[in-house]
């Protein structure tokens, strides 16, 4: 039986184009062990998720990464999708929000191509992870350890690399979530 996360607040990072499945199944699973999860995106409104390449759903955005506080969140979720992961490395906005989460031990889970948004965050030095195959060498490059496992959890980093790792991932997120701040390296 997973552990409760009652009270804690989750960000949830992403923009159009995220894969819907990635953020769906953690933000039910959040929801399920009692913590409330919130989107922060790029900007105001409603993004745009995706089923791979065709449109899926819409969700309401809860905040914008430049209103919104790390210190106001327990911890980070990045769930994948090619265009997120990519529109959202590329803001430097929502970097540094991201950064600011390892920077204080706080658990972060990323899934699929969400590992773009921690290289960029220059935040993965000396960790073990993994992520969808495509992005091996860029996370090397940016100094990780990277395996191909369905999970990997590393100081409060927990990573997947694809929708069908999300049942362990989720696991693990909760599980990472419950435990709290971790010992920063």
């Amino acid at each position: 039986m997973l552990p409760t996360i009652t009270g804690k607040r989750v960000a949830f990072v992403a923009t159009d184009g995220v894969e819907h499945v990635e953020l769906e199944r953690p933000w039910e699973a959040v929801q399920s062990a009692g913590g409330q999860p919130e989107l922060v995106s790029l900007n105001s409104g409603e993004i745009q998720t995706f089923n791979h390449l065709d449109k899926a759903g819409r969700w309401r955005v809860d905040a914008v990464v430049d209103e919104a506080s790390p210190e106001n969140y327990d911890a980070l979720v990045l769930p994948g999708g090619v265009a997120n992961g990519d529109f959202v490395r590329a803001d430097d906005r929502a970097v540094s929000f991201v950064g600011e989460f390892t920077k204080a031990g706080k658990p972060v889970a990323v899934i699929c191509h969400g590992g773009w948004v921690l290289a960029e965050a220059n935040v993965v030095r000396g960790k073990r992870m993994t992520s969808w195959p495509s992005l091996k060498t860029d996370l090397r490059n940016a100094g990780a350890d990277w395996v191909d496992e369905e999970v990997v959890v590393d100081g409060g980093l927990v990573s997947s690399r694809k929708p069908q790792d999300l049942e362990v991932f989720c696991d693990k997120t909760i599980e990472e979530i419950a435990q709290g701040i971790h010992a920063v390296a």
